[in-house]
């Protein structure tokens, strides 16, 4: 299952440090740091800007936590914020993975590194496939280009998607959604496994006003990816 949304809290937090890949650290009390796919809803105090911004784990970081990139231009360390979350469905890593894939499809893989920590604790092998350099990662994650994306999906028995809306139907060609059947081998070890996807899209309202924005359809039926998602299950997502 998907990290269950938790209870959303009100707060206050500080922007503490911008760190060289765009990540920042955000000084929060514990019960508003944010899951692995989980986010926040942040506005700038003594800011004018009508929406407050979206704000994804990335990692652990002490009082508080690491963001993904990007924030606005505008926030400085020690930059005030106000803080309403964590907001939707997160990653869920379940106890059988062994081998864990991480795929960043088309942008940085900042919003599945939390994953790296708890895949690592329960002794799984972990890959990551993005075409974007990060630092700071264990020796023990191996680091793969996108376009060995094919095999390393088959290989694992976990894998969790980064990836914004428009480019589902690219990734669904790449898996090859919707084509000939597989081999019995390979699709009873697909069977097995479990994919979960984290799907961007603007959220301008985050959750708060249903306003369609992020509107997508699965099954026939329109889900929002700030409230629904923005985790969904790959197989959900792909299924007519």
């Amino acid at each position: 299952m998907r990290v269950n949304i938790s209870p959303m809290k009100n707060g206050s937090g500080q922007l503490s440090e911008i760190y060289l890949d765009s990540r920042a650290r955000i000084l929060c009390p514990p019960d508003l740091i944010p899951a692995p796919g989980q986010y926040l809803l942040a506005h700038a105090s003594a800011s004018d800007a009508p929406l407050a911004v979206p704000v994804f784990f990335s990692d652990s970081a002490p009082n508080g936590f690491r963001s993904a990139p990007f924030l606005p231009p505008a926030w400085t360390p020690g930059t005030q914020l106000n803080l309403r979350g964590p907001l939707g469905h997160g990653f869920s890593i379940p106890t059988f993975a062994r081998k864990v894939a991480l795929i960043a499809f088309d942008e940085s893989p900042a919003r599945l590194h939390g994953l790296i920590s708890i895949a690592l604790r329960q002794d799984a092998e972990v890959v990551l496939v993005c075409d974007t350099i990060m630092d700071e990662l264990p020796e023990a994650v191996e680091v793969q280009p996108l376009q060995a994306l094919t095999d390393i999906y088959q290989w694992a028995d976990y894998a969790a998607f980064d990836l914004a809306r428009e480019n589902l139907n690219q990734l669904r060609e790449m898996l090859g959604v919707g084509k000939q059947a597989k081999a019995p081998r390979e699709a009873a070890a697909l069977s097995l496994s479990k994919r979960q996807v984290l799907i961007r899209a603007p959220m301008p309202c985050g959750v708060f006003a249903e306003c369609g924005v992020c509107a997508l359809t699965i099954r026939h039926e329109w889900k929002m990816i700030c409230k629904d998602g923005p985790v969904f299950e790959l197989s959900s997502v792909f299924t007519s």
